[in-house]
């Protein structure tokens, strides 16, 4: 004769349970649909990069926030974003840099925010042991930056640099901005409304509306508005922030009054430019103002006609290169990378859109002749062939 095996009976008595028990079994099923999906956020909260890093900083007592020399929109919002993170985990975080912040949207962004920002030249200048790496991924520009070892990184930039504890380097993100945007999206913070409190939003994590104006401001200024170099990701990370930016503060940002220097090193940059196919150098010669230079690349990439350009400029005897492509033959950083591997006390380098480079003074040993310059019109003849691919 058939009989109910132990399981078929256990199944039949909970049947029968939830047949007389409707409500119990309404609110079982609330419970165990609750802890699913509370276990569900867990687990993604926990293993996303985002969350990795939230508890790493939680980790910490305190941090140094360290920006790349000259620290540019990017950078700076990619740190206040670090800042404001920590600050909720309850970690002290100090966000500093080498170098100066010069450029007239540089000024405007450290001003309309009121950003706490410390310069430093030495490595004992480093508020804590902890080191966070925005923007970059190797420290320089400080005397003992080559005895850092930083415990994070979180950079858009391609290189060899990484963190102790942890490194999340994404060079095909347009901005570092972007990366921190998704850092708070992946903790489930709320953006704040710049009419609203934090405390109006309920939520235990958030994104305050200074940080979610710069953010944005740095995704759009190293992306030109979404249009070189952006990823989906870029756009992902704006709409997200978007609901949390103040307008106002944006457009103070991105208006500053313009330094009338900057405009004649950009009439020098197209009068004085040399053409060869597609491709555009322009000498400016000395410049107060260093700033000014990729700010002639970025006027002069404009031209028609002109699909690869690098403007050449001179301060205190450190010449400097910005370049610019819109031409998918010319990797542009690669390109003046090439060049200046030659050049004694050259360094370069960049993205496919952009790339920059210096060459410090070369100086006799001896001290009998001084500084020997740069024959300018050979490094001209340099970028030319490199941006045409003979290199």
């Amino acid at each position: 004769m058939w009989s109910l095996s132990g399981n078929d009976e256990r199944f039949s008595q909970a049947e029968a349970l939830a047949r007389e028990n409707p409500e119990l079994t309404a609110v079982a099923l609330v419970v165990a649909l609750v802890v699913i999906v509370g276990g569900y956020f867990l687990f993604r909260t926990r293993w996303t990069t985002g969350g990795r890093f939230r508890r790493l900083l939680a980790d910490q007592d305190e941090i140094t926030v360290l920006m790349h020399p000259n620290p540019d929109p990017d950078a700076m919002s990619a740190a206040l974003g670090v800042a404001s993170l920590a600050s909720q985990v309850d970690v002290d975080a100090t966000v500093q840099y080498p170098g100066q912040i010069r450029h007239q949207e540089n000024r405007a962004f450290r001003t309309v925010l009121d950003l706490n920002l410390e310069p430093i030249s030495h490595v004992s200048d480093l508020a804590a042991e902890s080191v966070v790496l925005v923007d970059h991924n190797e420290p320089r520009g400080f005397a003992g930056a080559d005895g850092v070892l930083p415990v994070a990184v979180v950079d858009h930039h391609p290189g060899d640099g990484a963190g102790e504890r942890f490194t999340d380097v994404r060079t095909d993100y347009g901005a570092t901005a972007s990366v921190v945007a998704e850092y708070f999206k992946e903790n489930g913070a709320t953006p704040v409304p710049p009419d609203k409190h934090a405390s109006e939003t309920g939520s235990d994590l958030t994104l305050p509306t200074d940080t979610a104006t710069g953010l944005l401001y740095g995704i759009l200024a190293d992306t030109k508005h979404l249009t070189v170099g952006a990823s989906e990701s870029d756009f992902a990370a704006a709409a997200y922030v978007y609901p949390g930016v103040d307008q106002d503060c944006l457009d103070r940002i991105a208006n500053p009054a313009v330094d009338a220097e900057v405009l004649e090193v950009k009439a020098r940059a197209i009068a004085g430019r040399r053409i060869e196919g597609s491709f555009a150098v322009a000498d400016v010669g000395g410049v107060n103002n260093v700033d000014a230079i990729p700010q002639a690349a970025d006027e002069l990439i404009q031209l028609e006609g002109v699909s690869a350009v690098v403007v050449i400029g001179e301060r205190d005897g450190t010449v400097h290169l910005s370049g610019r492509s819109r031409d998918d033959r010319v990797h542009m950083g690669n390109a003046i990378e090439s060049v200046l591997a030659d050049v004694e006390n050259g360094n370069g380098g960049g993205h496919s859109r952009m790339g920059g480079g210096t060459i410090a003074p070369r100086v006799d040993p001896t001290g009998e002749e001084g500084s020997k310059p740069i024959n300018r019109d050979e490094l001209a003849d340099a970028l030319f062939r490199a941006m045409a691919g003979d290199v």
